[in-house]
C-alpha cells in the first residue's frame, strides 16, 4: 500500500496528515502557532519561518511515528492564501508575512488615490483587490525596508515555502499564487502589466509557475534528517487551502458548489472560464484544477461567533459536554432546535454580504430581540447566529448567480458547521436546495494528497480521484415549510445591515473588521 503525506500551513497551525492511496486518513498531527506584530509596525503579522518549520517538522515526525514503516510515495503542500515569502538570488529566505498582515494600510490608500480607476482595472485582470494582495505589502517594503525589497528577486506562497524547505525549487501555482493579485486571469500566470502599473520591480516575474499536481523536486537529505521523510520522495505542487478543499470534497467540475463552514464561511463556485464582475463584489480565483476558475464569496466569523457564544453564554453546557464526552455545540443545538425558524425576529449583525472592493463589516450586535425570557434566551440567540450565517451565504450565492446566470441546484457543505444536525438543516432551508455532506474531516489535506497522487501517477486526474475517494455522510433536503420564515428574516437583515454599517462608517460604532485602506 502506498502512502501520501499532505502538509498544511494554516492561519492558526501547521498540520501533517498521512493518507493511504485509497484516501483513508491514517494519522494527523498539528502544532498551533501565532503571527506576531513586528515592533513599530501596527497591523503587521510576520510569519516566523524558522520556528514554524520546527513545528511542522515535529508534526511530521509525530505522524510518521503513528504509522511505522509508512511507504510514502509523494508529498504535497497547502496553506492559507495571501501569505507570501520573498527570496534573494541565492534562494535564501528574506521576509514573510501571514495572510492577515495589515501593515500596508497607507499603501492601499496611496494606490487608490494615485488613480481612482486603478484598483478596478487590476481587479478585472487579476480577480483580486488591493485589500490582501501582495502589491501594497511590497510597496510597504520598498518604503520601510528598501534593502530587503531590493534584494528580493523571487516570491512564493507559504505552501511553496514548505515545499522549498523540503527540497523543491522555488515556484508557485495559480490557485495560491493568484491571491497575490499579480496573476492574469486569462493566462494563469504573472501579469507584467500589473507590475508596471502598480510600481513594482519585475524581478519576481522569473519565479516559475506550475499547475497543481506537477512534480517540482524531491525531499533532500537535510529535510529528511529534520522531518523523517525518506530522502528522494517526490514533492508535488500543491495549492491554496480553499481550492484544494474543494477537490477534497469532490467539487471538481464546472458548476459544482462547495460551502465550507469554519471560522470563516467560504462559498466556492466552479467556473469553466473567469467572469468579470463589474460591481467588484465577488472574488475571482484560479481553481487548483487546470483550466478551471472559481467565484468565491466569504462570510466573516460565523465559527468564531459560535465559539464566542459557547464560551461566554454556555460555559455550563461546555462543562456538561466535557463530562459526558459530547460536543458542546451539540448541546447548544438541542436547545436551539426548540426555537422556531426566524428565532422570534432576533437579527444578528456580524458579516456583510461579500463586497470585495470595499471589504468592511458593521459592529457586532443583536437587534430586534423581545424582552421576553420565553423567547430571548440562549437557544434563540444561538439559533439566530446559525440562521445569520445561512442568510449571508444566500446573499453571497445570489451575487454569484447574478454573474453566472444560475443559482445552484445543490451544494456540498463541509467543515465544522456540517458536523451537527441543526446547522446543515438551517442552511438547506434558507437556500432551499439539498446539501451533500462528505465524511472527510480533512478536506484540504485530502485535496493536497490527491494532488500529490496525481503528480506521481497514483491517480489519473484530480476529478477522477475525488470521485473514487470522497465518500458521503448524508444528504440534507430543504423543508419548504420554513421558506417563508427565512425569507422574512433575510429581508429584515437586508434592511438592518446598511443602517448598522453606516453607524460604523461614521465612527459611532467600531467595525468588526475592515480591509486595509477602507
Amino acid at each position: 500500500m502506498r502512502h501520501i503525506l499532505a502538509l498544511d500551513a494554516g492561519t492558526g497551525s501547521g498540520r501533517a496528515v498521512l493518507f493511504d492511496e485509497n484516501g483513508r486518513q491514517l494519522a494527523s498531527a498539528s502544532r498551533e502557532w501565532t503571527h506576531k506584530e513586528e515592533p513599530g509596525f501596527p497591523g503587521s503579522m510576520t510569519f516566523a519561518r524558522d520556528e514554524n518549520w520546527l513545528m511542522i517538522s515535529d508534526a511530521i515526525k509525530e505522524v510518521l511515528a503513528q504509522v511505522p514503516g509508512a511507504n510514502i510515495s509523494a508529498v504535497s503542500t497547502t496553506s492559507m492564501r495571501e501569505g507570501i515569502v520573498l527570496y534573494d538570488e541565492d534562494d535564501n529566505e528574506l521576509w514573510a508575512c501571514s495572510n492577515v498582515d495589515a501593515r500596508a494600510f497607507a499603501e492601499v490608500s496611496e494606490l487608490r488615490r494615485s488613480d481612482d480607476s486603478l484598483e478596478k482595472w487590476a481587479y478585472l485582470r487579476s480577480g483580486q483587490t488591493f485589500a490582501l494582495g501582495a502589491a501594497p505589502r511590497l510597496l510597504w517594503l520598498k518604503k520601510h525596508q528598501p534593502d530587503t525589497y531590493e534584494r528580493s528577486v523571487k516570491m512564493a506562497m507559504l505552501s511553496d515555502w514548505i515545499a522549498v524547505r523540503l527540497g523543491a525549487s522555488i515556484a508557485l501555482d495559480p490557485s495560491n499564487g493568484g491571491t497575490t493579485g499579480l496573476f492574469n486571469l486569462s493566462t494563469r500566470s504573472w501579469d507584467p502589466e500589473l507590475f508596471e502599473r502598480l510600481g513594482l520591480k519585475t524581478d519576481f516575474l522569473d519565479t516559475p509557475v506550475y499547475e497543481t499536481g506537477t512534480v517540482i523536486g524531491e525531499v533532500s537529505a537535510r529535510a529528511s534528517a529534520q522531518t523523517g521523510i525518506p530522502a528522494g520522495v517526490p514533492i508535488v505542487m500543491g495549492g491554496g487551502d480553499a481550492q484544494l478543499g474543494a477537490v477534497g470534497v469532490g467539487a471538481t467540475r464546472s458548476g459544482d458548489v462547495a460551502i465550507f463552514g469554519g471560522s470563516f464561511w467560504q462559498q466556492e463556485v466552479n467556473l469553466a472560464k473567469p467572469l468579470a464582475d463589474e460591481s467588484g463584489r465577488i472574488r475571482m480565483n484560479f481553481a487548483s484544477l487546470p483550466g478551471m476558475w472559481q467565484a468565491e464569496a466569504i462570510v466573516f466569523f460565523p465559527g468564531i461567533a459560535a465559539r464566542w457564544f459557547r464560551d461566554a453564554f454556555a460555559p455550563d453546557l461546555k462543562a456538561q459536554a466535557q463530562d459526558a464526552g459530547r460536543d458542546a455545540y451539540e448541546l447548544l443545538e438541542e436547545v436551539a432546535a426548540k426555537v422556531p425558524p426566524g428565532s422570534y425576529g432576533i437579527t444578528p449583525v456580524l458579516s456583510d454580504a461579500m463586497n470585495y472592493m470595499h471589504w468592511r463589516h458593521a459592529a457586532p450586535s443583536f437587534v430586534n430581540f423581545p424582552l421576553d425570557p420565553e423567547k430571548s434566551h440562549r437557544g434563540a440567540f444561538f439559533r439566530a447566529l446559525q440562521e445569520n450565517a445561512a442568510i449571508i451565504t444566500l446573499a453571497n450565492l445570489r451575487l454569484i448567480a447574478a454573474l453566472t446566470g444560475r443559482f445552484p441546484e445543490s451544494a456540498i457543505f463541509a467543515g465544522g458547521a456540517a458536523k451537527g444536525r441543526l446547522w446543515p438543516q438551517i442552511v438547506a432551508d434558507v437556500l432551499q436546495i439539498p446539501l451533500r455532506i462528505p465524511l472527510v474531516k480533512e478536506a484540504t489535506s485530502l485535496g493536497a494528497a490527491i494532488a500529490a497522487g496525481v503528480g506521481v501517477g497514483i491517480y489519473t486526474d484530480a476529478a477522477a480521484a475525488a470521485d473514487g475517494l470522497v465518500s458521503w455522510d448524508r444528504t440534507v433536503e430543504p423543508n419548504p415549510a420554513n421558506f417563508e420564515a427565512y425569507q422574512e428574516a433575510f429581508q429584515r437583515w437586508q434592511e438592518v445591515y446598511p443602517a448598522q454599517l453606516e453607524l460604523a462608517d461614521r465612527g459611532v460604532t467600531a467595525h468588526m473588521w475592515r480591509a486595509p485602506g477602507e
